[in-house]
């Protein structure tokens, strides 16, 4: 979803900030998500 909204970003502007950044926020999201597998698993082995 966010590559899409990142892609049309640059589409419409033509501004590659604006797609750099889209992508930061999605490499975040993923580094959030994994944080919240290792969470589960770490709660699970307690």
């Amino acid at each position: 979803m966010i590559k899409e909204i990142a892609w049309d970003a640059f589409k419409n502007t033509g501004d590659i900030n604006t797609f750099l950044e889209y992508k930061q926020i999605e490499n975040l999201e993923k580094g959030i998500k994994e944080i919240q597998d290792i969470q589960k698993i770490t709660n699970m082995n307690v």
